[in-house]
């Protein structure tokens, strides 16, 4: 098992951190996922040998927010989330 935690830019509400977490949790070999609203963040464990960190990014940018995985400081939110 593997854990990766990066940022998520444009999340405004709880209704984001579930569009996240559903959109991950729908990825084979995806075992935990972690939403933080308030830290902009979500850590994901998943099984190396079945997905990869590029599908787990393209699983957030399909349900609309951007994703930074190098954990450099948080973009400035360029969308407005779910409720915007």
């Amino acid at each position: 098992m593997h854990t990766e935690t990066f940022k998520v830019a444009g999340m405004t509400c709880n209704g984001c951190t579930s569009k996240v977490a559903h959109a991950l949790n729908a990825i084979k070999g995806v075992h935990d996922v972690v939403v933080s609203l308030s830290n902009g963040e979500v850590a994901i464990r998943y099984d190396e040998h079945v997905t990869a960190i590029d599908k787990l990014k393209s699983a957030v940018k399909g349900v609309g927010y951007d994703v930074d995985i190098t954990n450099v400081a948080q973009k400035p939110q360029s969308k407005q989330g779910c409720c915007g």
